[in-house]
């Protein structure tokens, strides 16, 4: 039986189940098919924008994002204790949370974070507005929730262990 390759569209890639992921980060530079590029044009290229954090809420830690497909969304959103800013578009529900909540902490496919809450512009919305003045998810229980969504063991580095003498 033959296998047919479907080409990925310009932002995406492929994680190791198969599925489709955005790439996060795109280069500020010009993109093919802009005035001054060189290369070929790509009309579906999609460029990056910021999550906006509501007026009134505090980010003093900084704001990275955390999405998940989808079809995870709703799963994770009722099961939190704690829910923060969360966006939405037709294929990725993101999660503000704290600058650096990657450190130390390997986020399972096909989970992405993005620094900076920098994400693939697929014009998403505000979907849910947190009741306090933090924007914020805690990052570990979302943490724990995409890795028992996915199947994968929760895996983070932990300080040197020593014995007392």
């Amino acid at each position: 039986m033959a296998t047919r390759m479907i080409p990925l569209l310009p932002g995406t890639r492929r994680s190791p189940s198969g599925e489709r992921v955005p790439d996060p980060r795109r280069s500020a530079g010009l993109r093919p098919g802009t005035p001054g590029a060189t290369g070929p044009a790509h009309p579906r290229e999609l460029g990056a924008i910021r999550l906006s954090v509501p007026v009134g809420l505090h980010t003093g830690l900084g704001c990275d994002a955390v999405g998940v497909p989808a079809r995870f969304g709703f799963k994770i959103l009722s099961r939190l204790p704690a829910k923060g800013c969360v966006y939405a578009d037709s294929d990725w529900w993101w999660w503000l949370v704290p600058a650096g909540s990657d450190q130390d902490v390997t986020w399972p496919l096909p989970a992405c974070y993005a620094r900076g809450a920098e994400i693939p512009d697929r014009r998403p919305r505000l979907i849910h507005h947190p009741d306090g003045t933090s924007p914020y998810t805690p990052p570990i229980p979302l943490y724990l929730l995409v890795c028992q969504l996915t199947g994968i063991a929760p895996s983070w580095a932990g300080p040197p262990v020593s014995s007392a003498r």
